[in-house]
């Protein structure tokens, strides 16, 4: 068969495949990575000082490269050790020999961040002179409230957990109460509302037994973010409390001062009737002495005028 035809025959025999692949909506796919394959990042870090601490949040599993670069060493000696370690704890087999290179150390990791324990603070040393501290977590919850929210029995409350606009949205929110492992459900008890950034749960007929820490937990891929609330549920009375203290111990002044101003007019009183008894006695001797007194004088001078005749 003559070149030409074979050509032509090919050309025939391709179109109708396409034809064919038109019709029953087959097409060709391009490669994709393995299903599950983590993706990979990098993170770098230009240290001129002693040490600095980058904050890396970490949404789902991911390959992680960390790159550091020191150019503060004011001897610039030729070698220095570097090694990596992960919340404090030297990790196997990275110490390896630096060299001075544009005036600068480099040291560099992979990291297969596939879960959460693999999270942490993970450094790179260059020897006793320096470190970059990379903290990889999870986004953090800041909305975070310091005082207690404070209800009545009796009444419902709303107790809210949310983050920042800037932040990834979570996969989804969770509840727990006290310590952090019994789960809050939907009940007529409790109501949960979940918005992207934020969640809100609604406790209604509220009881002593409900007061306590409520956690909020924030899932993502790889983590979860958790926050807390607290709740303290009064009764109506309670904030009276002070109020009536302060009645009970302004009384006890004023009936201490009453009792002291009482005690002291009795005294006064039998001060002043002892002092009425002395006056009288004294009156009554002075009037029994006074006609001795003069019945003497009479005396005398009857004698002189009897001694003159």
């Amino acid at each position: 068969m003559p070149a030409s035809w074979m050509h032509l025959c090919f050309g025939i025999l391709l179109l109708l495949c396409r034809h064919i692949n038109a019709k029953t909506g087959w097409h060709t796919h391009t490669p994709v990575e393995p299903v599950g394959q983590p993706p990979e990042n990098a993170r770098s870090v230009v240290l001129k000082g002693k040490s600095h601490t980058d904050q890396v949040e970490v949404l789902h599993p991911i390959n992680l490269t960390l790159q550091c670069t020191w150019t503060g060493n004011p001897n610039k000696l030729d070698n220095i050790t570097g090694y990596w370690s992960k919340d404090g704890q030297v990790i196997d087999n990275s110490h390896t020999t630096l060299r001075l290179e544009n005036q600068q150390y480099n040291l560099q990791r992979m990291f297969d961040i596939k879960d959460e324990e693999r999270l942490g603070r993970y450094s790179c040393m260059f020897g006793y002179y320096a470190k970059i501290d990379f903290v990889l977590a999870v986004p953090q919850i800041s909305d975070v409230r310091d005082k207690p929210i404070v209800s009545y029995v009796g009444d419902s409350v709303v107790i809210m957990c949310k983050m920042d606009d800037a932040k990834p949205k979570p996969k989804t929110w969770f509840w727990f109460k006290d310590n952090g492992t019994e789960k809050v459900a939907e009940t007529p008890k409790y109501d949960i509302k979940n918005d992207g950034r934020v969640t809100k749960l609604l406790v209604h007929n509220l009881t002593h037994a409900d007061s306590g820490l409520f956690h909020c937990s924030a899932v993502y891929a790889i983590g979860t973010a958790v926050s807390h609330v607290q709740l303290k549920v009064i009764t109506i009375y309670e904030p009276l409390k002070p109020f009536v203290a302060i009645v009970v111990e302004v009384l006890v002044l004023v009936a201490a001062i009453l009792l002291f101003e009482r005690s002291q007019a009795k005294k006064r009183k039998a001060a002043a009737s002892g002092n009425d008894t002395a006056d009288g006695e004294h009156g009554t001797a002075a009037t029994a002495t006074t006609p001795q007194g003069e019945a003497n004088g009479v005396e005398e001078t009857s004698s002189a005028r009897q001694r003159k005749v």
